[in-house]
């Protein structure tokens, strides 16, 4: 940070990812990261930092992304869960790339991503 105009963007900037952030009601979705000490060494931090940026970009209100700690499968990681209309649906080996797609498909046009499903990998 070079002045208080610098932190006072990045303030109003974090102020907007964090409405996407609490809880959700009924009806809406809600994606957890995986972001233990295993998921943040295998990228989960810029796949977090795409979903906030996506939902933002979209406008979605009717979405919470939050971080979680260890989902228990290390090996998998980065892991997004996603729960939408009762399910669970739960992406591994994440990317920023796939984050975008994920929110786009399945959480936009109720698609979801198959090819990046637990049991498709």
């Amino acid at each position: 940070m070079k002045s208080l105009e610098e932190l006072r963007a990045l303030r109003e900037k974090m102020r907007s990812q964090t409405d996407n952030r609490s809880v959700a009601a009924d009806g809406e979705t809600v994606i957890k990261v995986g972001m233990a000490t295993c998921g943040i060494a295998a990228g989960a931090r810029p796949v977090l930092e795409a979903l906030l940026d996506e939902a933002e970009k979209r406008r979605l209100h009717n979405v919470s992304i939050s971080q979680t700690g260890c989902i228990g499968m290390c090996r998998l990681e980065p892991i997004v869960e996603v729960f939408r209309d009762g399910q669970k649906y739960t992406y591994v080996y994440m990317t920023p790339e796939k984050a975008r797609r994920v929110v786009a498909e399945h959480v936009v046009n109720g698609n979801v991503c198959t090819e990046f499903l637990i049991g498709e990998n």
